[in-house]
């Protein structure tokens, strides 16, 4: 990220971006940082963007070597094309892209092995996205509050972050809410934030989970309940169990393997900020139970889908089956 900014500050442009990983506010932030740059006083003549898995090759190279017309560069935008997960000749057809032309590809996921990844890296500037550091994520509210001439507390900040998660979309909206709600006040106080904050599904699931390890299953089916009570679908809140589970699982494995939290968030695709609530979370359950969990929510889910059982009493079987003593 350090480097796209000292490009846009220089105004020496690589031909090739690829931006990707878990935080679409970081990959549409430094995309529209670049699109500001490149394209001056927003004139869209010498801009293209193309989205989705139907993109034709052929047609993305053909807009690649247009020339800009009356300026320095030609931007071309590329969104969720599925490119760099696919066999294609991509990198073929853009070997000679002019150098008056920059394409920034922003994608979720990327296979390293991809023989476009690879001509990117070689050519451009690869960055993966997949959120920031704990420092930087709370630097990053405070900013946010700053904003609006408001100050926090570091500790209010990290239980701000335990309420809502570091999804970074997720913590502009609330912290607009937040400011909104105080704006007579200069300063954040926990009331405030409970005040206005609803916890995000994605929390509820992380203390579900831990109220499964610690056998607390009353604590996890009100959890539960909560969750269905706005709304929430029972078979989705069900997905997000078993995915949260798969994590356990890898997290605990790279662990074991001696690999350190930076190494695990790249390979398990979680922000780094929430690596060290997995790994302290993982130690709740074993290896074995973790795969249990796992095979049997993958059943369950199977039997909701063909209507053996209904999916509400479903998850409920799953709680009920893996927090008791």
């Amino acid at each position: 990220m350090k480097v796209i900014r000292e490009h846009i500050k220089q105004g020496n442009y690589k031909r090739f971006y690829l931006l990707y990983g878990s935080e679409e506010y970081l990959k549409k932030l430094y995309r529209d940082k670049l699109k500001a740059a490149i394209i001056k006083d927003g004139n869209d003549i010498n801009y293209s963007y193309f989205e989705g898995k139907d993109v034709e090759a052929d047609k993305l190279a053909s807009a690649v070597q247009t020339l800009p017309f009356f300026a320095d560069y030609r931007l071309i935008v590329v969104e969720k094309s599925g490119f760099f997960k696919s066999q294609n000749n991509l990198a073929d057809l853009l070997a000679n892209t002019p150098d008056t032309t920059v394409v920034v590809f922003i994608e979720d996921e990327v296979d390293k092995r991809n023989k476009l990844y690879k001509f990117v890296k070689d050519k451009g500037y690869v960055s993966e996205m997949n959120g920031l550091d704990d420092k930087n994520l709370k630097l990053f509210v405070a900013s946010l509050f700053n904003q609006h001439n408001q100050k926090i507390t570091e500790a209010d900040i990290s239980y701000l972050l335990d309420k809502i998660g570091s999804d970074m979309n997720n913590i502009v909206n609330e912290v607009e809410k937040i400011s909104s709600y105080c704006a007579e006040s200069q300063v954040i106080s926990r009331e405030d934030i409970d005040a206005v904050i609803t916890v995000q599904i994605s929390g509820k699931i992380f203390q579900m989970v831990d109220a499964i390890g610690s056998k607390q299953t009353q604590k996890a089916l009100e959890l539960y309940y909560d969750l269905v009570a706005v709304r929430e679908k029972p078979l989705t809140i069900l997905f997000l169990i078993i995915r949260h589970f798969n994590i356990l699982l890898q997290v605990k494995d790279l662990q074991s393997r001696a690999l350190n939290n930076s190494s695990i968030s790249e390979m398990v695709g979680v922000p780094p900020f929430a690596v060290s609530k997995y790994v302290s979370q993982a130690r709740n359950f074993s290896n074995k139970s973790l795969i249990d969990a796992l095979e049997f929510g993958t059943d369950i889910e199977q039997q909701i889908k063909t209507g053996a059982i209904d999916e509400r009493v479903g998850v409920e079987l799953f709680i009920v089956s893996f927090s008791k003593g």
